[in-house]
């Protein structure tokens, strides 16, 4: 009896996998349906996304609406003092038989929101007017006519420039691309599906922790999974496993009340700028190691996370090439072991003017804007202080405001220092049975196993589902990693979007 039924299970089990499309079939579905979905991809790129100015997100907010509902979502928004979250869910109809490690409910987490935009600076007269462009041999790119779209075999390599294709409209419109091709399939829906869209992200998601909190009945689940950020440099398929997190301090650093002549008084009036430049240098050796006491305490890599993190196929000297330097910085023994240490970065300089606008004086200040990047055994109140601490072993009197008058006579070195933790980094373990999971999404998507990052170098604001929600989080970036971001020309591989719709349906069949 006990074998009939051992029998009879395992006969089960084979036929809940032999529903999942294979990888030939999964391509083959992309291929049929991928050509109508690029009519939703060029409507929402359209839509100008900046949240930074009032009232730009809701033309978004109302399209997402509908595009989530027309595919049997139900959507709501979770308002926050400014631009509400849309959270779209799908119910299960029925319960199904689950296999060991597969999420009953998955949550998966996209923002919708752009950088600004400065319609001069991209080769196009618009940046929320997508355009299709293939690259010339001189490196250059070509307008294409968007109906090729529809009538030709596109090229994998045309891609399409405008801002928030990669970041992070595009995943979305994957997404409902892959929807709708599983509703014309009649392919049977597998998970409880939650879609958190985020409004505010790139302005630090400022909101987000307290409506996670309000909300966290209603987003329960069992694995976050975040359509974020680019592929391995190698565009292979790719699963990230933790992000750094970011703080940030600001220095101010005075000399003279105003600026002053520098043939009248250099030598003599105190340069905040060399100040500047002296603590700054200070802060690192030459081998670009953070010198402050303390800075890496608890950080160990054992032989485990070393052996994954070299098996990335990353090439140095490709790295070095694409990005334009000689010699790396020596902070781990690679690229990936580089990314688990905390990073103490110059991100902005500026003292009195340069070039043309250039004057002999000694300036009155100088200010430096540095960002912190966190890894889980790291707390940001803990490295500020550090810092804070450093900069008082200097000798330097640390205000949290613009010097008065007695304290210009009384103290020979000031410096403001202004600071704020934004974003926590997370690192989930590989090798739980979720990974194991999605890991075969991804096999049967591309007949291959994906590259595994164990922690990758931005930052996202998803700590608050985790810590709220008590879930795995795993990234499984969809777009080329040189997609120009944030940046001017922004723009989506269009081998990237076809591939993505294709992680979309190994996803949500496995």
């Amino acid at each position: 009896m006990k074998h009939a039924l051992l029998v009879l299970t395992t006969l089960a089990a084979l036929s809940v996998r032999a529903q999942a499309p294979t990888t030939s079939q999964l391509q083959a579905i992309t291929q049929k349906h991928i050509r109508q979905s690029y009519a939703d991809l060029q409507a929402l790129l359209r839509i100008p996304n900046n949240a930074h100015i009032e009232g730009q997100m809701q033309p978004n907010i109302d399209w997402l609406r509908q595009a989530f509902e027309q595919r049997g979502f139900r959507v709501s928004l979770l308002n926050t003092p400014s631009n509400p979250l849309i959270l779209a869910e799908k119910p299960l109809s029925a319960p199904i038989k689950t296999q060991t490690g597969q999420p009953k409910t998955l949550l998966l987490y996209m923002h919708f929101d752009g950088q600004p935009v400065v319609p001069a600076q991209w080769q196009q007269p618009d940046p929320y007017e997508p355009v299709l462009k293939q690259r010339n041999p001189d490196g250059s790119w070509t307008p294409l006519d968007w109906t090729r779209l529809q009538t030709e075999n596109a090229s994998p390599d045309w891609r399409i420039f405008g801002r928030s294709s990669s970041d992070d409209k595009g995943p979305i419109a994957m997404l409902l691309a892959a929807l709708t091709a599983l509703e014309k399939e009649k392919i049977p829906q597998r998970y409880n599906l939650k879609v958190i869209l985020d409004s505010e992200e790139e302005i630090g998601s400022p909101h987000l922790a307290q409506t996670v909190q309000a909300h966290k009945d209603e987003l329960a689940a069992d694995l976050l999974l975040v359509m974020d950020g680019g592929r391995h440099l190698s565009n292979l398929p790719t699963l990230i496993y933790g992000c750094r997190g970011i703080a940030t301090v600001t220095l101010t650093t005075y000399g003279p009340r105003g600026p002053q002549h520098s043939g009248h008084y250099g030598n003599y009036a105190p340069n905040p700028a060399l100040r500047m430049a002296q603590l700054l240098a200070s802060m690192k050796d030459e081998d670009g190691r953070v010198t402050i006491p303390g800075y890496y305490d608890g950080i160990t890599i054992d032989p485990k996370a070393a052996q994954i993190m070299a098996a990335v196929p990353d090439d140095p000297a490709q790295i070095a090439k694409t990005v334009g330097f000689a010699t790396p910085d020596k902070v781990g023994r690679n690229y990936q072991e580089a990314l688990q240490y905390p990073s103490l970065n110059i991100r902005g300089l500026q003292s009195a003017y340069v070039g043309k606008q250039a004057g002999t004086v000694i300036p009155d200040r100088a200010v430096a804007e540095l960002d912190l990047r966190l890894v889980p055994e790291t707390d940001p109140a803990r490295l500020i202080g550090l810092v804070r601490q450093y900069i008082q072993r200097k000798g330097y009197t640390i205000l949290d405001h613009e010097p008065t008058e007695a304290e210009r006579m009384q103290y020979p070195k000031l410096i403001q220092l202004q600071s704020s933790g934004e974003m926590l980094p997370f690192r989930t373990e590989i090798g739980i049975p979720e990974d194991v999971w999605l890991t075969r999404a991804m096999v049967r998507a591309f007949g291959r196993e994906p590259v595994k990052i164990r922690m990758t170098g931005g930052s996202v604001p998803i700590v608050p589902f985790l810590r709220t929600l008590n879930i795995p989080a795993i990234h499984v970036p969809m777009v080329n990693l040189d997609n120009n971001q944030h940046a001017p020309n922004e723009n989506l591989r269009l081998g990237n979007y076809v591939e993505g719709v294709t992680t979309w349906l190994a996803i949500l069949t496995n």
